[in-house]
């Protein structure tokens, strides 16, 4: 009996190593660009790394791939997640104060705002999707709403591109099951939209996830089309894209 329970107990610290675990770094500035001023600077970070149940060596190539897709910041790849978040954040103050300098009279028209919002989503087979969304906003009559999409091998840490995914020749073929995809969906929103899509511009752009369903590429505003049409997918099914998997 106690040698069952022992290795009861094993078992469930051995599943304990292996299951994927993740923390969330947060980090949110709110800052005057002068005193008594509500033109003001809003900053937030808020983004999920992996802690556990991965090997190390991978964990932290998939760690280092998301902060530098998040930040895009030269010269300090290779620092910690607070060191690198807080270059960018310094790096931005900077340049809101260098851009609109310290008025003695409220403005009113120079608010910027910088949200970054990091999230695994979901995995399928071997793989383990990311999601980067990005909210920006240097005054006008609206902010840029992006998202962008990372697809990491569970075991190696590796990020799958989309050229380790398809055989060689795969883009035109495969943009023809996307525009129709796109079109497909918007017709069946508004069909009026389709006349709005660039559809030459609805292409593989390596800003994509995998799920059972198939693959989604996701284009940013003004990639395909007017701001209007905010952010536009492409899904295409596994069994459409077979003749041109690897």
């Amino acid at each position: 009996m106690k040698k069952t329970a022992l290795f009861a107990s094993a078992l469930l610290i051995v599943a304990a190593c292996n299951t994927f675990r993740t923390q969330i770094y947060e980090d949110d500035l709110v800052m005057p660009l002068a005193d008594g001023q509500k033109d003001s600077l809003f900053y937030a970070t808020s983004l999920e790394y992996a802690t556990g149940g991965m090997l190390i060596p991978a964990m932290e190539k998939m760690n280092r791939a998301i902060v530098q897709q998040a930040f895009d910041l030269e010269g300090v790849e290779e620092g910690t997640l607070e060191e690198v978040a807080s270059a960018y954040r310094e790096n931005l103050i900077d340049e809101y104060i260098t851009e609109n300098g310290t008025p003695e009279e409220e403005m009113g028209v120079l608010t910027w705002e910088d949200k970054i919002n990091g999230v695994f989503t979901t995995s399928y087979k071997n793989w383990r999707n990311y999601t980067l969304s990005y909210y920006n906003f240097r005054g006008g009559a609206h902010g840029i709403q992006t998202v962008s999409q990372l697809v990491f091998d569970k075991k190696t840490g590796e990020q799958l591109e989309e050229a380790q995914l398809f055989a060689d020749g795969y883009a035109q073929p495969v943009a023809l099951l996307m525009q129709a995809a796109v079109k497909a969906d918007m017709e069946a929103e508004d069909p009026e939209l389709v006349q709005l899509v660039e559809m030459d511009s609805v292409v593989p752009n390596g800003n994509f996830s995998v799920g059972a369903s198939g693959v989604q590429w996701i284009f940013q505003p003004y990639e395909v089309g007017p701001y209007a049409l905010g952010i536009v997918t492409a899904l295409v099914s596994w069994e459409e894209l077979k003749p041109y998997l690897k």
